[in-house]
């Protein structure tokens, strides 16, 4: 069980989680996934995940671009399923998943910090 699948399965479900949290630590935690992100155009998104209120949705093409069709690919391989799936299961998760790990708007600082 990775770090922050306690934390997040219960929003999400355990299968996802441990995507989920494999996906934040191939990004080095949670701030190196938010950079990510926010380096591929969806800083205003990732910033609604963060701050309290609604959460902005994002949709599976752009995870797709934003984390790359490797990174997609990797992930979905280890689920059995299809790129398209996860990254649409993605675009429903992420955003719950992160809001969770950002209680008060906080992100956490990375583990290596």
């Amino acid at each position: 069980m990775g770090l922050f699948d306690g934390i997040i399965g219960g929003v999400i479900g355990a299968e996802m989680a441990t995507v989920v949290n494999r996906l934040i630590e191939q990004h080095g935690g949670v701030q190196g996934i938010v950079s990510e992100l926010q380096s591929k155009g969806l800083g205003d998104t990732v910033q609604s995940w963060i701050n309290p209120g609604p959460n902005q949705p994002v949709s599976a093409d752009q995870l797709h671009q934003a984390l790359g069709s490797n990174t997609i690919a990797d992930l979905a391989a280890r689920l059995g399923v299809s790129s398209d799936v996860l990254a649409g299961k993605l675009s429903e998760v992420l955003p719950k998943a992160m809001d969770t790990l950002t209680p008060g708007g906080v992100v956490p600082p990375s583990p290596s910090a």
